[in-house]
């Protein structure tokens, strides 16, 4: 009796720890799809998996997103949902991490916020990396709760990647008329309507609204300053590492998208739009070979993006908003991913090397040269390009990531691409994504960079108490802010280097348009 009585009390015992250990319900929220109910853990309210369109599957792969299919009942919101389609494993093997489990039906977003109540809090939405080919917005580095603790909203987002995000096949025309081929980007504009339409129910003002993203993320930022169809949707815009690299046409789209169909068994050019939706979504992923990806660029010539966004820019024809942008110091980190050897590309350049030792006259190491200039001639020099065309029509800031880890050992030369979204998004102590632990200088430059951003997000200006204030950058005045081991700025920042290489990039951009 007394055994039974031991076990039973052993039983409750485990129960009780069970149920301290699970985070309690979060309060229900009424969206316009239905209720639904999260999780809330450490005073943050967590709703994951909120499908804010259509499954794109069947009839709606390859069409623009339609609004999801509104539900009876309390939906259950404590667990992602799954990533969208991508070759398997492709994240982990890029240093991204696992991003669960796979699926076509896979268009949600997450939010965190401190109350769901009638607040009125800035809100971020956090738009993931991955060159348009992997990701999801439920990886380590992105979760939004340290953020959401220091009093404002996050949103993080999956949207379609790959040939199901960025395909143009003629057999999805409408007679005469070319139909969309960035799904991608209409999935990233969906998402902010949804935001728009429902963050003022957890507790989030639609009316301050932070776009921002790294890598492919804060290219896709860019993408929506020059779309027209994401206009009046954010207020505020961060781009982080975002490359300058080319769009592609839709003529090119069109014969990648052949080749796509092609290389799965089907007739080119001339697969039918039953055939082409009737593949399993996995066959599109993995190909091997040459004209089978647009990854990392959008595709010009849609409604969403009927331009480039550097010809938007130059023509003023982007939002009008506040933008924070920059990069990293080792940047060249990321060509690995692309096929790009820097230090080849300094090889290639023949007897023209010897720019390459001018501009960088301390650098003798060729593989050295080639990490600096990819990293600048890709990043560096197009932030600066995109800062001077926006400067004149809405504030505008940039930065430099500079700090390593402290106890990272060896001190690798720089910071890798993608190095400093722990440190913007307060996550480096709870990602488990780290090489090792922060350090406590780690972490003051972790304090420093996401006081900033949410500074940002509440007011539109980057103006924290007890760090260096940030000027803005201009034409006149260039202006960066280098995030070393305390903020530091830099005034003309890599000046002449930045403006040669801009000179040449314009003329680059010529020689191709005549091609």
């Amino acid at each position: 009796m007394a055994m039974k009585a031991a076990h039973g009390l052993a039983s409750m015992v485990l129960i009780w720890v069970a149920l301290m250990a699970a985070p309690a319900m979060a309060t229900v929220v009424a969206t316009q799809s239905g209720r639904v109910q999260g999780a809330s853990a450490d005073g943050v309210l967590a709703y994951k998996g909120l499908p804010y369109a259509a499954p794109p599957v069947g009839e709606l792969r390859w069409r623009a997103p339609r609004a999801p299919e509104p539900w009876t009942g309390v939906r259950r919101a404590d667990a992602y949902g799954p990533a969208c389609m991508q070759t398997p494993g492709a994240a982990a093997r890029e240093g991204a991490g696992d991003v669960g489990p796979l699926s076509e039906d896979c268009l949600s977003l997450n939010l965190w916020t401190p109350a769901a109540d009638a607040g009125k809090r800035p809100v971020l939405v956090w738009i993931h990396g991955g060159g348009l080919v992997l990701g999801a917005g439920s990886q380590s580095a992105y979760d939004g709760a340290p953020l959401a603790r220091r009093g404002v909203v996050v949103v993080t987002l999956n949207y379609r990647l790959g040939a199901l995000g960025f395909f143009d096949h003629p057999a999805f025309d409408a007679g005469q008329t070319r139909g969309p081929v960035n799904f991608g980007l209409l999935d990233q504009i969906a998402a902010l309507r949804w935001v728009r339409d429902n963050v003022a129910a957890f507790g989030g003002d639609p009316g301050n609204v932070t776009v921002l993203g790294e890598s492919a993320g804060g290219m896709s930022v860019l993408a929506l300053f020059a779309s027209p169809q994401a206009r009046g949707l954010f207020h505020q815009g961060i781009a982080q590492s975002a490359p300058g690299v080319p769009s592609a046409t839709r003529e090119r789209a069109r014969e990648v998208s052949a080749n796509i169909a092609t290389a799965v068994g089907l007739d080119g050019a001339r697969a039918t739009a039953a055939q082409l939706r009737a593949l399993p979504a996995q066959r599109l992923f993995g190909l091997q070979g040459q004209g089978l990806s647009l990854a990392p660029g959008f595709v010009i010539g849609d409604a969403a993006l009927p331009q480039t966004i550097l010809s938007a820019f130059e023509q003023r024809r982007q939002a009008r908003v506040p933008l924070i942008l920059g990069n990293n110091s080792d940047e060249a980190t990321v060509a690995a991913s692309f096929g790009v050897d820097p230090a080849k590309v300094v090889q290639r350049l023949g007897a023209a090397r010897i720019f390459v030792k001018a501009l960088y006259p301390g650098v003798s190491d060729p593989a050295q040269q080639g990490r600096e200039a990819v990293r600048d001639l890709v990043f560096t020099a197009f932030a600066r390009r995109i800062a001077m065309l926006h400067a004149p029509v809405a504030p505008t800031w940039r930065y430099y990531f500079s700090h390593v880890q402290t106890d990272l050992q060896p001190q690798p030369p720089g910071v890798a691409h993608g190095g400093e979204i722990v440190y913007a998004l307060g996550t480096g102590e709870v990602c488990g994504c780290l090489p090792v632990p922060m350090s406590a200088a780690d972490r003051a430059v972790s304090t420093a960079m996401s006081g900033y951003w949410l500074a940002f997000a509440r007011n539109g200006v980057p103006a924290v108490a007890g760090v260096p204030a940030w000027p803005r950058d201009t034409a006149a005045s260039p202006q960066v802010l280098e995030f070393a081991a305390a903020p530091v700025l830099r005034p003309r920042f890599m000046g002449a280097r930045l403006g040669t290489m801009i000179v040449a990039l314009k003329n680059i951009g010529r020689y191709l348009d005549r091609k």
